[in-house]
């Protein structure tokens, strides 16, 4: 008796099993070789035009963003109300007490739940 496993304890594989392994093989091939195909038909681009390119357009951004900010800092600076300010504020501080605290308790019940009665 020799340590190589007999036939019989091998696990058997359906032919349907293999078909369907080696049809997902085939067609992981066909679908890389395709995207290769794909990208030998695309025209390349000039190295110099890119750069050129790309800074006029985060140029145009920035003074996009630029002016959006500008816009609604102006539209804060009217709209602006000491008393509503103060107010959201007091309300914030209120608020964050409160969701500290009671998170403060389930916290307490979960880890005295977790741990059991001791």
């Amino acid at each position: 008796m020799s340590g190589a496993p007999s036939p019989s304890s091998q696990p058997r594989r359906s032919p349907d099993t293999m078909g369907t392994r080696f049809l997902l093989a085939l067609f992981l091939v066909l679908l890389v070789l395709g995207f290769e195909v794909q990208g030998a038909y695309l025209p390349q681009q000039e190295e110099s035009a890119s750069p050129a390119l790309l800074t006029q357009m985060q140029e145009s951004l920035s003074s996009y963003w630029d002016s959006a900010k500008a816009a609604a800092s102006s539209l804060y600076q009217k709209t602006y109300l000491h008393t509503v300010d103060e107010k959201l504020r007091d309300m914030y501080s209120k608020s964050t007490a409160a969701v500290s605290t009671y998170a403060g308790i389930l916290t307490d019940q979960l880890l005295s739940m977790l741990k059991g009665e001791e």
